[in-house]
C-alpha cells in the first residue's frame, strides 16, 4: 500500500485518519493541504475515485459559492484553486481514493 494522507493540521478527523494507519503499521505519507495542496495530476485521480459533491466540504465557511456554479468543470476548476474547500482527510492509494473519515473503505485496502 502507498498511502498518501491530504489535510489540514487543525482537522480533528485528519488526525484521526493518521491514527487509524499508525495503529496498523502502514505507513503514510502526510500532505497538508493548506501548504503544499494538490497537484493536478492528484487532484483529478481524487476528483475520479471519489466524485465532485464528495470532495466538496459544504460545511466550509463560503462554500455557497459553489451553489452558483452551473458546470461541473467549473466547480472542479475553483475546487482546485481554492483548496481549502476540499472536504479532508484525503486519503489516497493510487487509484482508489476518499474523502472524509472512512475506516470502512480503508480496511477494504489492506
Amino acid at each position: 500500500m502507498n498511502i498518501q494522507i491530504f489535510g489540514k493540521s487543525k482537522c480533528f478527523d485528519t488526525k484521526k485518519a493518521e491514527r487509524y494507519f499508525k495503529e496498523r503499521r502502514i505507513k503514510y505519507q502526510y500532505i497538508d493541504i493548506d501548504k503544499y495542496g494538490m497537484s493536478r495530476g492528484e487532484f483529478q485521480n481524487v476528483l475520479s475515485a471519489v466524485g465532485l459533491n464528495g470532495l466538496i466540504n459544504d460545511k466550509a465557511k463560503d462554500s455557497e459559492i459553489f451553489k452558483y456554479l452551473a458546470y461541473d468543470e467549473d466547480k472542479a476548476e475553483k475546487l482546485f484553486e481554492e483548496q481549502r474547500f476540499i472536504k479532508t482527510p484525503v486519503v489516497r492509494n493510487g487509484k482508489k481514493a476518499t474523502a472524509g473519515y472512512e475506516p470502512e473503505t480503508w480496511a477494504e485496502w489492506e
